[in-house]
């Protein structure tokens, strides 16, 4: 039971156990496989990304709250009332559910498990503007804090952000 309940959370043991059931009593093909080489072979990559986003992640969160700043320093208010900090939290929150999203390769569960739920919240408070600015400059940022390599595994990730939090 307890591994049945983790492969709803991990797509890489749902895919793995679909391939088993659909490969019984057979080898599996080249092109079963290929999400298992396509993986693998970026796996590295995903584990120094997460590694580096994880360490840097306040330095990250700054940095973009700083060119925000300077962008529209509105972006950080409501009416009369400031929300840097409630920004901060959100978006490290939000960093951090991605960078879970990249080591692990699941952005459906990012998207069903946060974003579409935050989605609503942002549009409550009316903050859908900030969070199309606050994933277009953190793409910009990271690129500083990743190699090549990783940001091409990381920028989509924050592209499904901006995309769902920013309409």
């Amino acid at each position: 039971m307890l591994v049945l309940k983790y492969h709803r959370k991990n797509p890489m043991l749902s895919q793995l156990s679909r391939l088993s059931v659909e490969a019984d009593g057979r080898y599996a093909s080249a092109a079963e496989l290929e999400f298992l080489k396509d993986y693998f072979q970026s796996l590295n990559h995903r584990i120094s990304a997460y590694k580096k986003i994880q360490a840097s992640e306040k330095e990250i969160i700054r940095q973009v709250e700083a060119q925000m700043q300077s962008l529209d320093p509105t972006l950080f208010r409501r009416g009369s009332q400031d929300v840097t900090a409630k920004w901060r939290i959100d978006a490290l929150r939000v960093l951090r559910h991605s960078a879970a999203a990249l080591l692990i390769n699941d952005t459906e569960r990012l998207r069903d498990r946060l974003l579409l739920w935050f989605q609503t919240i942002l549009g409550a408070f009316q903050a859908k503007n900030s969070s199309s600015v606050t994933y277009d400059v953190m793409k910009k940022v990271i690129k500083q804090h990743l190699t090549a390599e990783e940001a091409s595994l990381f920028l989509p990730i924050l592209e499904i952000d901006r995309t769902i939090l920013g309409k």
